[in-house]
């Protein structure tokens, strides 16, 4: 088996639904929750228990916590940490605006010390693995990142995962890999990487660097037969491409997400997936408007169907 796969940790996209259509073509080496708000969950939000959903394979299920208070973000993840699942991963990359104001996400890398104190409460109650997602820091300064993921591991966390870019940055450039390899030297812990993918063969190719594990997030929303992709390109098999019926995929999903997710999220769940998953399509970005004006899940189904009634010939990729 080579270096492992995740999926990474996206709001309103990496709910079980989707995770049923990755486990489709063949699944992964490990999926990461969307977002958990640690107060949220402490305070038995409705929706809580969809966010905790750890199927279908829950043996794999990391579930990934925000928040900016020590004492929820440290009884949370005991909360998660009694359930089923391969660990918890707190969030210290979110660059979300919203998201740092309160403190959260990307805005603990704003202090070695605060953060240390954060992994040092939460370490002693939980059982499974321990993980942070970060970014470079709010300054494109490897000495930063590699003191504060430093005394991270001293605090107990074990995996990092790096989305090389500053907080600022978002994609407004491409993402600095060789820091994955350069933080990978620094630590003892095995090292993540995420950012850029675009194909199997990035993935393989990424996996084939400096680093213990290859994270990707919009990638696999346009492909999630990406894992298996890049498997096969591993194994050296070789012979007629692997194609995929775009329409078929696309009625799956919206299936899963009628089957797992609450009426609720429907919609907003359905807009962001075939916002990447249009991609595949040439006129894709008329396809997205289209199904953007749609208000119900049927309406969305309907506008699905109708555009490839009209076009059979760009279901297949």
């Amino acid at each position: 088996m080579g270096v492992p796969y995740y999926l990474a940790p996206m709001a309103e996209i990496s709910h079980r639904a989707f995770r049923e259509l990755i486990e489709d073509f063949g699944s992964c080496d490990a999926y990461f929750s969307e977002m958990i708000s640690a107060q949220a969950l402490l305070a038995g939000g409705h929706y809580e228990k969809w966010y905790i959903d750890a199927a279908p394979k829950p043996e794999k299920l990391v579930f990934q916590l925000v928040g900016s208070d020590f004492e929820a973000i440290s009884q949370a993840a005991a909360l998660l940490d009694r359930l089923e699942c391969a660990g918890i991963d707190i969030n210290m990359g979110c660059s979300a605006p919203l998201i740092r104001k309160t403190g959260a996400g990307a805005a603990w890398m704003a202090s070695i010390d605060r953060s240390g104190e954060l992994i040092a409460r939460v370490r002693p109650l939980v059982k499974r693995r321990l993980s942070v997602k970060l970014r470079i820091g709010y300054k494109d300064d490897f000495g930063y990142l590699a003191q504060f993921c430093r005394r991270l591991e001293s605090e107990g966390v074990e995996m990092i995962t790096l989305h090389p870019r500053t907080v600022t940055e978002k994609f407004k450039r491409l993402a600095r890999w060789e820091y994955v390899g350069a933080l990978r030297q620094e630590l003892k812990i095995p090292v993540s990487g995420n950012g850029d993918i675009s194909s199997a063969e990035d993935l393989v190719r990424r996996a084939a660097g400096p680093c213990d594990a290859v994270m990707t997030g919009r990638a696999t929303v346009r492909q999630p037969w990406i894992y298996a992709s890049a498997r096969r390109i591993e194994s050296g098999e070789t012979g007629q491409k692997k194609t995929y019926n775009i329409e078929e995929i696309g009625l799956r999903f919206l299936e899963l997400l009628s089957r797992y997710q609450p009426p609720d999220f429907h919609v907003s769940r359905a807009r962001r997936f075939f916002g990447y998953f249009c991609d595949n399509l040439k006129w894709g970005t008329f396809l997205k408007n289209q199904l953007n004006r749609e208000q119900t899940l049927l309406e969305i189904e309907q506008a699905w169907r109708r555009y490839f009634n009209e076009h059979e010939e760009k279901a297949q990729v």
